[in-house]
């Protein structure tokens, strides 16, 4: 889509359709990082520090020998026999198939000779006439052949031997062996109600969990699956490397199959007009073109009519106003009759419908526009800016080639090429653009703060703060000047100053622009108090704050979720995940919003379905927080 308004020194990547990267992507990132308190936020503490994420889960057993304990070695003496059961099959595997070479050699005391006819003869019936001991000596010698039978592939002979061992004994174990069987014949149903019997003896019973999640995802049944691998993960402690890496799969095949359900019936829709106002302000605001000033009186039934009305609506900047905006280009290109505007009205009809996500109408559009006058140099740098979002980055570069052509002195076309190569993570090109812009047209504030946003990336932090020093001198009444320094001072934790600077960019947002409010140095405002002092609830109060005057804004969205989750609010974060996915404007970010409400979704299903786990998990206190 359209390139962005200046990205910011914390995006470790910058992604084109978000208005401000630096504040998306510490979002995003937090949540990359900090994926295990998604998934357990009533387990795990999370300190964030210089390094990255450190986790530490909660334990209900205490140091100090209190019986507590106990349980806990109660859980390891269980493990640790599951484990001997495990080693058991390994052996029953190997043995059968060593080659038999000379006189017959002992067997392993785990493996047990061919089942006799006694036991061969169990049923329900005869079941019945076995005392309690004898059902147990039974059902011990029928698990032992099923697992010999088992190691030798024979995975029908040990179906009929671990059911009659449970009809001896009903055991978890015995149940999880005989789903193993249906699961080497891919009998995924059958797979599911074994392990689902051995859960329902043994709800913490890691390895029937695992092997029902398998089935479920064999099934199609993501959301079970998910289930299923999310309380193994929390019931091992994480421990399992496999059963972690399946939850995030499964996350994501879920989210992606989501993602496409909603895209192919999602209708198109703006996103929030802080993102919309400050996507067009990426461009030097230009006057209109003789004959569509508002002195000039057009019928609005016209074209040219509905052209100038669109125009008008467009100064507006709030969210009613660019969505008449927009009806306004589609409705006037219907009627026609604009003449030598027409040009334009394909120019600015592809810009709104870049915006909502309609990329194939835009592309048309805005190529429309370029046959039409080769000379409106913003087509080719809105297609451009298309073509780098759909990952075409070398039709962007031919974009702007085809734009100097036109007008190489244009310095809109050297700041959105140098947004380009930021991107891409060229930063000495992109400062060149950069520093070209300015040098056509020193009034830009963009240009002055990407450039030192660029400055910061390539390491020059003093070159850095000096250019944003210079552009508070000259822009003094500009708020985004403040809002972005402020996160160039809280990359480096320099939380106070940081503050400050948001601070004064949120007074200037209203003596400036009190009917179109930018939102961002409250969320800014929002993160620094959230990492620095973990005061919640001014942090919270700031996103609400943002909400109201922007209900569509996805950043603000997205951090009111981080805020809840830190906190243990798992239910009131899910509602915001939830919207952020209502939000999200391109596959991407819709699978990752997907992901992460799944997850969350996930949580509170574990702890409605293991409310022992669940308080066991929680039992500590209340969750940690970012650091």
């Amino acid at each position: 889509m359209a390139p962005t308004p200046p990205s910011t020194p914390m995006a470790t990547t910058p992604v084109v359709v978000t208005p401000n990267s630096s504040l998306w992507d510490r979002v995003t990132t937090w949540f990359s990082e900090n994926k295990a308190v998604v998934y357990t936020i009533a387990g795990v503490v999370v300190v964030v520090t210089g390094a990255g994420a450190v986790y530490y889960l909660r334990t209900s057993s205490s140091d100090d020998g209190t019986p507590r304990l106990s349980k806990k070695e109660r859980r390891k003496q269980k493990q640790a026999e599951r484990e001997a059961e495990a080693e058991a099959e390994k052996a029953a595997a190997a043995a059968a198939k060593q080659p038999q070479t000379g006189p017959p050699q002992p067997k392993p005391a785990a493996v047990a000779s061919e089942p006799s006819d006694e036991l061969l003869e169990i049923d329900e019936t005869t079941v019945l006439s076995l005392s309690d001991q004898e059902r147990k000596e039974y059902s011990a010698k029928l698990k032992e052949a099923g697992n010999k039978a088992y190691g030798a592939k024979d995975f029908t002979k040990a179906i009929e031997l671990y059911s009659k061992a449970i009809l001896c004994k009903p055991d978890p174990v015995y149940y999880s062996n005989r789903a193993a069987c249906y699961n080497a014949l891919a009998d995924w149903e059958k797979v599911v109600e074994d392990t689902t019997a051995a859960i329902g003896l043994d709800p913490e019973y890691i390895k029937a969990l695992n092997r029902r999640a398998n089935a479920y995802d064999h099934l199609g049944k993501y959301s079970e699956a998910l289930l299923d691998f999310t309380a193994s993960c929390i019931i091992d402690g994480f421990r399992n490397e496999q059963s972690a890496q399946a939850v995030e799969r499964l996350l994501k095949k879920f989210a992606d199959s989501r993602a496409k359900e909603i895209l192919a019936s999602k209708p198109p829709r703006l996103p929030s007009a802080t993102f919309v106002s400050n996507y067009l302000q990426s461009f030097r605001p230009k006057p209109r073109p003789a004959g569509l000033e508002d002195s000039v009186e057009i019928p609005e039934d016209t074209g040219k009519g509905l052209l100038q009305l669109g125009l008008k609506h467009l100064d507006n900047k709030a969210g009613s106003g660019y969505e008449t905006a927009a009806k306004a280009f589609e409705n006037a290109l219907e009627r026609g009759d604009l003449g030598e505007f027409e040009a334009l009205a394909y120019n600015m009809r592809g810009t709104f419908r870049c915006l909502k996500g309609n990329h194939e109408d835009a592309l048309s559009d805005l190529s429309k526009s370029i046959e039409l006058d080769p000379a409106m140099t913003q087509s080719y740098i809105k297609r451009a800016s298309m073509n780098l979002e759909l990952g075409a980055p070398e039709k962007a570069e031919e974009d702007f080639e085809k734009a100097l052509q036109q007008n190489e002195a244009d310095p809109d076309i050297y700041y959105h090429r140098a947004q380009l190569h930021f991107i891409k993570g060229a930063f000495p090109e992109a400062s060149k653009d950069y520093q070209k812009s300015i040098d056509l047209d020193p009034d830009f504030i963009f240009s002055h703060i990407q450039l030192g946003v660029t400055q910061y990336k390539m390491g020059s932090i003093a070159s850095s703060m000096a250019t944003f020093r210079r552009c508070m001198k000259k822009f003094d009444k500009v708020p985004d000047v403040y809002n972005y320094y402020g996160e160039i001072l809280l990359d480096q934790s320099k939380y106070q100053e940081a503050i400050d600077k948001f601070d004064m960019a949120i007074e200037l947002e209203k003596e400036t622009k009190p009917m179109c409010m930018n939102v961002l140095p409250l969320i800014n405002k929002s993160l620094a108090l959230f990492q620095w002092k973990q005061d919640f609830a001014e942090a919270e109060k700031l996103c609400e704050k943002a909400l109201i005057i922007d209900p569509e804004c996805d950043i603000a969205v997205a951090t009111m979720a981080q805020l809840l989750l830190q906190q243990g609010k798992v239910t009131e974060a899910l509602k915001y995940f939830e919207r952020t996915a209502e939000l999200a404007r391109t596959e991407g970010e819709l699978v990752n919003a997907l992901s992460y409400a799944e997850a969350t979704r996930t949580q509170i299903q574990v702890q409605e379905k293991y409310p022992k786990l669940a308080s066991k998990l929680s039992g500590a206190g209340n969750p940690g927080m970012m650091r």
